[in-house]
């Protein structure tokens, strides 16, 4: 299997992107796959979410980025089967530190190119909820796109918006960049609108829609306080059980790809 590079992203906050791309990386790990989980988001919650303290930290991506410690050092080993490039608050000052630095949306690529040990079979990156520098560095260092969205009507506007950024970062940067798949998440079933925006996400997005559709799950979203993915924290929650599906359905079209 080829090295993949794959970035979790959508401009509007609350939308289970964090949640999406801990779980992931779990799932895929469950699998027997080597993954790498690199936390772009200066809120560090997917660092917290892997139970690695935020606070803490020695090295982080903040340190990558500007070029004082190689991605190889800042990496560390989680408790489930996966790697992390953690991320904290310092990552915050990254915004206004690169702007004057020679290929300052390549920072993150070139990082990823250096590591000496590149034996991942999958890399993760979870990106602000913003389409900031950040984001940018992710979008440029990806090879396609998970867009995690909830099936409502404002989730709908901002897709357009994301769709056409995705494009323009495909044109002037990074040409390899594609969208691989929406991914419904926070689904009710009981909503008439979910109902109805899913519909028109399979009328529009029907080759790039994900048949995974994560439900709306209290253990998810307790999960991050025990400081482990959903997966491992109750294994047989239907929100586990749905990532757990989403993970097989992402590697076998990784297989396609």
């Amino acid at each position: 299997m080829k090295n993949r590079i794959f970035v979790v992203v959508n401009q509007k906050g609350g939308v289970g992107k964090t949640t999406t791309a801990v779980n992931t990386a779990a799932a895929v790990a469950g699998a027997g796959k080597r993954v790498l989980l690199i936390d772009l988001d200066p809120q560090g919650n997917a660092t917290m979410g892997c139970g690695i303290d935020k606070r803490a930290l020695k090295r982080s991506v903040y340190q990558v980025l500007l070029g004082l410690e190689s991605a190889q050092a800042a990496r560390c080993q989680t408790a489930f089967g996966f790697d992390l490039l953690p991320a904290n608050r310092d990552l915050a000052a990254a915004e206004l530190e690169l702007v004057n630095m020679p290929d300052r949306e390549l920072r993150l690529k070139q990082a990823i190119a250096s590591m000496a040990n590149r034996d991942d079979e999958l890399i993760l990156i979870d990106c602000p909820p913003s389409l900031s520098m950040l984001t940018l560095n992710g979008l440029c260092a990806a090879s396609g796109v998970i867009i995690p969205m909830q099936c409502e009507y404002y989730a709908l506007e901002g897709l357009s918006d994301l769709v056409n950024t995705i494009r323009k970062v495909q044109a002037n940067f990074n040409p390899q960049l594609s969208m691989l798949g929406l991914l419904r998440v926070m689904f009710d079933p009981r909503m008439t609108l979910a109902q109805q925006v899913s519909e028109q996400l399979d009328e529009h997005f029907a080759e790039k829609l994900f048949q995974t559709v994560i439900p709306r799950n209290v253990r998810l979203a307790e999960a991050p306080s025990h400081g482990m993915p959903g997966l491992i924290f109750d294994p047989l929650s239907r929100g586990a059980k749905a990532y757990e599906s989403f993970g097989k359905e992402l590697l076998e079209r990784m297989a396609l790809t």
